[in-house]
């Protein structure tokens, strides 16, 4: 089977590998048939965090092609969202609906979904099935349904960390295939206003088209200013820090009104809290977060949604490549020329 492998920042090729084995008992063999570029992988692509050599990529769907023998939820030939979570359903920790912090999970099958074929641990748990197969579905829902295995669950994670709730006004700091989503998953909760901060037109467009009312191209003090101007003074009532950057997490810390919640997503990078707690304290302003309840909230919300039309978050795919030409998706997101790239692994 093919995979994508990464060598080093920037270099990213495919290689050929055995096809995987069912290893556990609560193991499934995956045919992959979408998977795609997440924003987190250009860390490591751009050499700014470090990563070892290895295969990569963390979100996918696929058919189930076969099975281990305790595993009850799914057969053979499932649809399924394989998300980045891999949690056991069982734990404290899942039922209270954290899965991507399952104890029972493990790192190291966290890449390989950008290949022909993977391995899911604790598929009765982590797996959410999609109705039907593949060929019932349109390219525009099988990039929707792309989104669920971590995109767009994220972007409404943020949502509901932050406490979006009807009629809120709500800031988004991150304007990727993330922040995008994270202005779909607060239009589900009912936000009136949204504040998308971002200065590039495409993403803007896209922002606008999923329910953004208001775009800030400013970035630090002067974006601080012109949340400020458009909240008489006060600040948001949710912010949605989906970037991790050093300059987004500081500004999203200073537009917060008095008794927000701050949901963040975005993994930090070179960001120094300290000086801004005291503060936070002060005005009762929550910080909260983290790896996205994938699972939980397609099963919830998400999934219904994409079927019944009510969001198309796919729309985040600008551009969808082969798999053959994934260093050219990485590229490509990397120098902005696709806001999120699709690969097209099999037609199932």
């Amino acid at each position: 089977m093919k995979s994508a492998y990464f060598i080093k920042p920037g270099k990213v090729e495919i290689r050929n590998f055995s096809k995987p084995e069912i290893e556990e008992s609560t193991d499934v063999i995956i045919k992959i048939v979408r998977a795609c570029v997440c924003g987190s992988d250009l860390w490591w692509f751009r050499g700014i965090t470090k990563r070892e050599p290895g295969v990569i990529g963390h979100e996918a769907i696929g058919i189930i092609e076969s099975i281990g023998n305790t595993v009850h939820n799914f057969k053979v030939g499932d649809f399924v969202i394989v998300p980045f979570t891999h949690g056991c359903g069982q734990c404290a920790i899942c039922k209270a609906g954290f899965e991507a912090n399952c104890p029972n999970a493990t790192e190291a099958v966290s890449g390989g979904y950008q290949g022909e074929y993977y391995r899911a641990i604790n598929a009765d748990g982590a797996l959410v099935k999609i109705p039907g197969k593949p060929s019932d579905y349109s390219e525009n829902q099988l990039a929707s349904l792309t989104t669920l295995s971590d995109v767009m669950p994220t972007g409404f994670h943020a949502a509901k960390a932050a406490g979006v709730k009807n009629k809120d006004t709500v800031v988004i700091f991150g304007d990727g295939g993330v922040g995008l989503c994270a202005v779909i998953g607060a239009k589900l909760l009912g936000a009136k206003r949204i504040i998308m901060m971002s200065r590039h037109s495409d993403r803007t467009a896209l922002a606008l088209e999923f329910g953004a009312t208001d775009i800030i191209k400013e970035r630090d003090e002067a974006a601080v200013k012109q949340v400020l101007l458009l909240t008489k003074g006060l600040g948001a009532d949710a912010v949605l820090e989906c970037a991790g950057t050093k300059s987004s997490v500081e500004t999203a810390m200073q537009v917060a009104r008095a008794g927000a919640n701050i949901g963040r997503v975005g993994v930090p990078h070179e960001v120094d809290y300290n000086p801004y707690m005291t503060n936070l304290f002060f005005r009762n302003i929550g910080l909260t977060g983290g790896g996205a309840s994938v699972s939980r909230w397609d099963k919830e919300i998400l999934l219904n949604a994409v079927l019944n039309g009510e969001i198309n978050p796919g729309k985040v795919f600008t551009h969808t490549y082969e798999l053959d030409d994934v260093e050219q998706a990485y590229k490509d997101m990397d120098e902005r020329r696709t806001i999120k790239s699709l690969l097209r692994i099999s037609e199932g």
